[in-house]
């Protein structure tokens, strides 16, 4: 599908590697104006350029930490300075570390919360006006799979990630007169650092090798692959075209059929 979306104002969060960069770069070639945001200095501006160098198009970059919200209103001050509003919000920030229930802490459970939750709230809140003033919208959240399937030693994701699917799907109901859209993508397996991390992480936990750890996680995908970052991404463009002006509050597994619920 050759999808034009060049009079949209995008901002994707935590976009400097994985996920959020892959959907940047898509939303950057379909000819939207693109804004990103990440922690990591050094890894913001390399992403940047990559992104740029796709069109010749500058992107906007601002270094932010999610979990803070006077980073997060920096940010957006900025961005709307510059752009007056965003019309698509893709919502993505990593995830929050792997543990199980005696070895996570209240302090995690406060920083997962703000790094997960909150910080799709925080930027929703800055971009509905905006919305809202225009009549349309589109605000999407990179999430996982496991908001249909929990995933063993992923508690504080488990957890929190269902909060959010739920306050996306109240949200819809509640913007759905503004023309404004909310969805999820539920991601599987996906070839990001972040996965690399968690499989390291629990093959450490296990002690097993990581190799067999990868393999036997890829056996139980129906398609026995792990995804592209890409193909997550082809999904969020999607949603935020003319061709998925009919969907809202949804929740859309893209997971290789990993999740076993209807």
């Amino acid at each position: 599908m050759n999808i034009d979306i060049s009079s949209q104002r995008v901002l994707v969060s935590a976009a400097s590697t994985g996920l959020g960069k892959a959907t940047a770069c898509a939303f950057q070639r379909a000819g939207a104006k693109v804004a990103i945001c990440a922690r990591g200095v050094e890894q913001l501006e390399i992403a940047r350029q990559e992104i740029e160098a796709l069109t010749g198009k500058p992107v906007l970059s601002f270094v932010t930490d999610l979990s803070r919200a006077d980073d997060i209103n920096n940010m957006m001050d900025n961005v709307l300075s510059q752009w007056g509003a965003v019309d698509v919000l893709v919502n993505n920030a990593g995830g929050p570390p792997s543990g199980n229930h005696d070895s996570i802490d209240d302090e995690q459970w406060g920083s997962a919360f703000d790094l997960t939750l909150r910080s799709a709230i925080r930027l929703t809140d800055r971009v509905l006006p905006g919305m809202k003033d225009s009549g349309s919208g589109r605000i999407i959240n990179l999430s996982s799979y496991s908001v249909k399937q929990p995933l063993n030693s992923m508690l504080l994701s488990n957890s929190l990630r269902l909060g959010a699917l739920g306050w996306a799907k109240t949200l819809s109901n509640e913007v759905a007169k503004y023309n404004i859209l909310v969805n999820t993508i539920c991601t599987g397996w996906t070839k990001t650092q972040r996965i690399d991390q968690l499989i390291e992480a629990r093959a450490q936990a296990e002690g097993i090798d990581r190799q067999e750890l990868a393999s036997g996680l890829i056996a139980n995908i129906p398609l026995r692959r792990m995804a592209e970052p890409e193909e997550i991404a082809a999904v969020a463009l999607f949603l935020a075209s003319p061709a998925a002006s009919y969907i809202t509050g949804a929740a859309i597994p893209v997971d290789g059929g990993c999740a076993q619920t209807i």
